[in-house]
């Protein structure tokens, strides 16, 4: 355990917490008439694991806050999940050798689990949990971002159009989607014209004009959400 608080860069005062976060469900049916949690019955790797995933959804929040200053809420949403699904805090766990520290009962062993990528995500999470109630939030930011620095400029999702920022704008502020209506369409066969209304609930309707529908609801809603001060390239 000495070994592993190392790795995460934090000297714990009670290495029992650690201890906890790396004994697997499967180990701990095996102890549990001969051990206790080292905190009480209450604190073991479930509750630990749910801990760890709330503190690294809120370093993670916060990092990209600061990182990205001009992204909406989408944008970092998407940014946010990136970083804190299974499969990165599985790499996290790769990279500190969680997998030889897993406490496990002699059948996950001989499975496979110290490699299993579930497993591993999870257990990154309890461990994080541990060192938060250990060294509290700082000790879990300083390590967080130590192990994610690589990611986060990867965890770029791609650019939104019009439309999709508009429904997320609008839902954002608790309003209904967005809906679109064809007011007119003109001109010939081979050069259509179309003029679309968007509605949002609240605000008058905005017109867009283009060759197609799908070009004059973009049209519709770049326009209205100038009106609210969000610029959208397309």
């Amino acid at each position: 355990m000495a070994l592993l608080a190392r790795s995460l860069g934090h000297e714990f005062a009670n290495l029992g917490l650690l201890q906890d976060a790396v004994t697997h469900p499967s180990l701990m049916g095996l102890e549990r008439n001969g051990r206790k949690s080292h905190n009480g019955p209450g604190i073991a790797y479930e509750r630990l694991e749910f801990l760890g995933d709330r503190v690294v959804g809120l370093v993670v929040a916060e990092w990209l806050l600061e990182h990205y200053p001009q992204d909406r809420e989408g944008a970092l949403a998407k940014r946010h999940a990136a970083l804190v699904r299974r499969e990165s805090l599985g790499r996290v766990a790769d990279a500190i050798g969680l997998g030889a520290y897993l406490r496990l009962s002699p059948a996950e062993a001989q499975s496979g689990g110290r490699a299993n990528r579930t497993i591993l995500g999870d257990a990154c999470e309890a461990v994080l949990g541990a060192l938060y109630l250990d060294g509290g939030l700082e000790a879990v930011t300083r390590f967080v971002r130590g192990a994610l620095a690589d990611h986060i400029e990867k965890a770029a999702p791609p650019p939104l159009d019009s439309k999709t920022t508009l429904q997320e704008w609008a839902q954002g502020r608790g309003k209904p989607l967005p809906s679109y209506e064809l007011v007119e369409r003109s001109g010939p066969a081979h050069e259509p014209v179309f003029v679309v209304a968007v509605r949002v609930a609240g605000m008058e309707p905005v017109t867009g004009t283009g060759p197609s529908k799908r070009v004059a609801e973009k049209k519709a809603a770049n326009a209205l959400l100038r009106q609210v001060g969000v610029q959208v390239d397309d």
